[in-house]
């Protein structure tokens, strides 16, 4: 079975904070994937401009995203912090 990537996010959600895998090449001939989490800042040119929590930015090629979509803002308490 073959996992299939879902790509939710679109220009419009520039400015909110989002997950993005897409394919890189590792090696020769082995297509690999990576993902970055981070605030959308920009989409234009078929460019995706992700700032990370670090504040460095990635630069990712539209068409190498298989898979995206907006997440929450903070983190969601863990469970042992629920008291």
């Amino acid at each position: 079975m073959k996992a299939r990537g879902v790509v939710r996010i679109t220009p419009d959600d520039v400015g909110q904070r989002v997950t993005v895998r897409a394919l890189i090449d590792h090696a020769p001939g082995e297509p690999s994937m990576t993902d970055t989490v981070g605030v959308l800042r920009s989409w234009d040119s078929g460019e995706l401009c992700i700032e990370r929590r670090d504040g460095t930015l990635v630069s990712i090629a539209e068409t190498s995203v298989i898979a995206g979509r907006t997440i929450f803002v903070q983190a969601p308490p863990r469970r042992s912090d629920l008291g």
